[in-house]
């Protein structure tokens, strides 16, 4: 049964992250499969026993705050001609590939007609069926 190995790893997961939060260094376990597997002995974990053991947890001193994280540096602003012309280019080129993908339909239609219009003519050039 692989959800239930799948199941015991997350908790083991769980756990050790719960530990390491509570900035707990000293007693923290690694936690293998194996011995989730010895601890949970039923199917379900009792909601109250996760909470009653995070709340022990919790109970702690927090650990030192980090200092907040730098912000990044700001974009400089766009001046307002720089992101007129930018936007036309983005245009031009997007209407250039649009003349090109309907040129290509174009050629691909006329060579698909004359196809056709030859094997009408010529019963030879018809496909066997």
């Amino acid at each position: 049964m692989k959800w239930i190995r799948e199941r015991d790893a997350l908790i083991a997961q769980t756990l050790a992250f719960v530990q390491s939060v509570s900035g707990k260094k000293d007693d923290v376990r690694q936690l293998d499969t194996a011995t989730v597997a010895a601890v949970v002995t039923t199917e379900s974990v009792s909601v109250q026993t996760v909470t009653v053991a995070f709340e022990a947890k919790q109970a702690d001193p927090p650990p030192q705050a980090t200092p907040p994280p730098r912000p990044l540096p700001a974009r400089p602003p766009r001046m307002a001609g720089d992101f007129r012309s930018e936007m036309e280019a983005r245009i031009a080129n997007f209407r250039k590939h649009q003349e090109r993908f309907e040129r290509e339909r174009e050629e691909y239609c006329a060579a698909t007609l004359s196809r056709l219009r030859a094997a009408i003519r010529d019963p030879s050039l018809r496909p066997d069926k």
